[in-house]
């Protein structure tokens, strides 16, 4: 079965994570995606701390599923070669500091004419219009505007970033979701559009029932640490050799929590009487919860209480993770071969569709210019053209 992806042809000029996110979640579909860097050294994210063997495993994360075209910026040729490409392509995706594509010629305005179905994604720091508009983004400036650091950490404490970087994760997410989106209208109307979206508006759009209170009800949600902030006990106690989720939601998952724990006296207790009253009194049981939870190991409990129908797991470390056997049965990690690293292993695409048929990591994270000529072969380029765009340094390339 062909993957969903598997004629439109992406041309990938972003470079650290929000871009490249995206247009990796394009090739997991199926795209093929066709990166272009800054020759000679590549783009910036190959350069960043830790490396494998000389390759920077921040690079390896986020650019499976893709082939690499190499190119010389300060090149006239190659600035024209790019537009080439961009008017064969079928999805552009670029998160360059607002403005710099019309210096390049590469602005969605300059190229609907020449490619109407063109299908064109701009992912920025805060988006195409307001005041900061011509503002370049970075991470963690967005998880701070944005107020996800505000109400993320414990209420003693300083607000806290995600140990990820979330603005730049979200903001490819939703670029991949509006390209997808608009591949689906293009099939209805044969025209393409502009998508755009960005790290601060994307933030922002995950703030769900937090961002809902303070617009119904004019409230500041403040940081309450690992508890839920409104249904309790939801959150993480301490078991005796870790940390232990517990999401008792229900009034029967509460009943049947007290049961198990051994404490069934809990439910009748006047201050628990409800999750309002539970989430009022959390101090106290949690301190209750923590004394008996501390009795068993996270992960016996973890399956007790699983099997008795509230949800409940340890809290990981990442060693712990990649050993866990339910991650290892999903695939939520492949193998694939690298020239330079041999058999390595990957994270995984977690959406699984039947097409994937059970891999959805196809081809490694590229070296640099490792595909420059079969891609421009790929477009119709002769062999003559593309050997005077290599000697003239446009274009460069390193054997396979």
């Amino acid at each position: 079965m062909p993957l969903p992806l598997e004629n439109v042809k992406v041309l990938d000029l972003t470079r650290a994570l929000a871009g490249p996110f995206c247009t990796m979640i394009l090739g997991d579909m199926g795209a093929e995606v066709i990166k272009v860097e800054p020759a000679p050294k590549g783009e910036m994210i190959r350069g960043w701390a830790p490396f494998d063997r000389g390759i920077g495993v921040y690079y390896l994360s986020v650019n499976r599923n893709k082939k690499s075209l190499a190119v010389d910026f300060r090149n006239p040729q190659a600035m024209a070669l790019l537009r080439r490409l961009a008017e064969q392509a079928d999805v552009l995706v670029e998160n360059f500091k607002p403005g710099s594509t019309v210096e390049m010629g590469l602005d969605y305005d300059s190229l609907k004419p020449v490619n109407p179905k063109l299908i064109y994604a701009s992912i920025t720091g805060f988006g195409s219009e307001g005041p900061y508009g011509h503002w370049p983004g970075y991470d963690q400036i967005a998880q701070g505007m944005s107020g996800m650091m505000n109400i993320s950490g414990f209420a003693d404490g300083d607000p806290t970033r995600l140990g990820v970087p979330l603005g730049d994760l979200v903001a490819g997410m939703w670029g991949a979701i509006g390209v997808l989106a608009a591949v689906a209208q293009r099939h209805v109307t044969g025209q393409g559009q502009r998508v755009d979206t960005n790290l601060l508006g994307g933030l922002i759009g995950l703030l769900c029932v937090q961002g809902q209170r303070h617009l119904s009800l004019g409230e500041v949600p403040g940081r309450i640490g690992n508890d839920h902030p409104v249904i309790y006990p939801y959150g993480a106690f301490q078991a005796a050799d870790g940390l232990l989720n517990v999401a008792a939601a229900t009034e029967a998952q509460w009943r049947k929590l007290c049961a198990i724990v051994g404490a069934p006296e809990l439910a009748d207790d006047p201050e628990f009487a409800d999750n309002t009253l539970r989430s009022q009194h959390r101090t106290r049981l949690k301190r209750e919860l923590d004394r008996l939870l501390a009795a068993r190991g996270a992960t016996d409990w973890s399956h007790e209480l699983m099997e008795a129908g509230i949800p409940a797991g340890p809290v990981y470390t990442l060693d712990q993770v990649f050993a866990d056997p339910h991650v290892l049965a999903t695939g939520m990690t492949e193998q694939i071969d690298h020239p330079v690293l041999g058999m390595i292993r990957l994270l995984a695409g977690p959406v699984k569709l039947d097409a994937h048929e059970g891999r959805t990591v196809r081809s490694h994270p590229p070296l640099l210019g490792e595909h420059s000529r079969a891609v421009l072969e790929s477009f119709g380029l002769p062999p003559d053209e593309i050997n005077a765009l290599i000697a003239s340094g446009a274009v460069m390339e390193v054997e396979p």
